[in-house]
């Protein structure tokens, strides 16, 4: 397991355009076919092409775990079959007036943390989907809670201003320790700069060294935090 430092369309921003699962890494349309290789190997999962509403912004258009996924109303029909075939899971629109799917769950393969501004029926759609069970609220002041915290099946990663009642409530809620830090030099929104799964993390190139040692700390990297950052060449 190793954290890798990476930038996609030379954006250091790769969770906009990225999104990983335990089964699968969702790259856009039309990006190379030699690097979607490279960091599916790095995180040792397929990789398949998506699009959401016609766009490149994976992140914050779509929530996935390894049960299935919601994507933002504006996504096609063929989007949704496409992503349904290459997650194997199931795939909804989220039934909301709201677009921006990624931003208003946080989410891993035990639970979640859905934003306190979506209703009853939204979340219990997400639940459904997800097959995972929510607690509602905000992180850190912030009700975009899929962009001030990043998780997985082995740690998570919250906006460093979540004070110690919301850490207490996201360890609950996801079943995994949380921690606070930051993303690509200071950036508090750690969903834009940080995907991966239990198998490796890739991180914008920007991320400073104190940044990473907290990541690596995290997501239960063990012994010595520097062996396991490794830099990815395009």
């Amino acid at each position: 397991m190793s954290i890798y430092l990476y930038n996609v369309y030379r954006n250091p921003n790769v969770g906009l355009f990225l999104k990983v699962s335990e089964r699968a890494l969702l790259i856009p349309q039309g990006y190379p076919e030699r690097k979607g290789k490279l960091m599916a190997e790095m995180l040792r999962v397929n990789f398949y092409y998506a699009s959401a509403g016609g766009g490149r912004l994976l992140g914050p258009l779509m929530v996935m775990n390894s049960s299935g996924a919601l994507v933002t109303k504006f996504a096609t029909d063929d989007e949704v079959a496409g992503i349904e075939r290459s997650i194997s899971g199931k795939v909804e629109r989220l039934d909301s007036i709201y677009t921006s799917v990624g931003n208003l769950f946080l989410v891993n393969d035990y639970g979640g943390i859905a934003s306190p501004i979506l209703s009853d029926r939204e979340v219990e759609q997400a639940s459904r989907v997800l097959k995972v069970k929510f607690i509602r609220m905000p992180i850190a002041g912030y009700f975009q809670v899929g962009a001030v915290g990043m998780a997985t099946n082995n740690g998570a990663l919250l906006h460093p201003m979540s004070n110690g009642e919301e850490l207490k409530k996201a360890k609950e809620a996801l079943g995994v320790d949380v921690d606070v830090g930051s993303i690509n030099g200071g950036v508090p929104f750690v969903a834009s700069g940080i995907v991966g799964n239990t198998n490796g993390l890739i991180v914008g190139r920007s991320t400073t060294g104190p940044e990473l040692m907290i990541i690596s700390r995290a997501f239960k990297f063990e012994g010595n935090p520097v062996k396991h950052i490794k830099m990815l060449e395009d």
